[in-house]
């Protein structure tokens, strides 16, 4: 909120809305109407849910990279600028890269606690199981963000993920 850096997805009367939207801009630029009341949780439950997916791929595809012999720079730098490219790879890039800016340079401080995808997650599932809608993907993030967090990572940022896919990362 300090930097104006805020995603605000909020939702209920329109003119309410227009009305909120001149404070939140002094904490974030993105500033979304969702629909009527609960479309704003329900859009950051999806988000959470792909974010969480995304950053488990992407804990596995650093890793393997790694274990095959592949700087992790390279890996960076490649991932990107190509298909791979993503908001979680390049502000929660799983592994300590010397990418600026990512919290697995800093010893995984917490940006967003990997206890809180887990609820966002569990959000998720039980939305998804609710609407009648398959989440496979979201189901197996829920999963490993569980035992990640049995592990005894919960306070850590959720880009410690990658823990779990080794437990060797420092």
């Amino acid at each position: 909120a300090d930097n104006a850096t805020l995603t605000f997805m909020c939702c209920g009367a329109k003119v309410a809305f227009d009305r909120a939207q001149i404070v939140l801009e002094g904490m974030g630029k993105s500033i979304f109407h969702c629909g009527g009341r609960g479309q704003g949780q329900v859009v950051k439950i999806c988000n959470n849910m792909v974010a969480g997916i995304i950053a488990l791929a992407t804990s596995e595809a650093f890793v393997m990279g790694e274990k095959l012999g592949v700087d992790r720079r390279v890996l960076y730098d490649i991932m990107s600028t190509s298909s791979a490219n993503s908001w979680v790879l390049n502000n929660a890039c799983p592994l300590p890269s010397g990418v600026p800016g990512v919290v697995a340079n800093n010893g995984f401080k917490p940006g967003f606690m990997a206890k809180l995808m887990l609820k966002d997650l569990r959000l998720s599932q039980a939305a998804a199981q609710l609407a009648g809608s398959a989440t496979p993907l979201g189901a197996a993030a829920a999963a490993a963000y569980q035992q990640h967090i049995n592990n005894g990572h919960g306070d850590l940022d959720n880009s410690s993920i990658c823990k779990l896919i080794d437990p060797e990362i420092e």
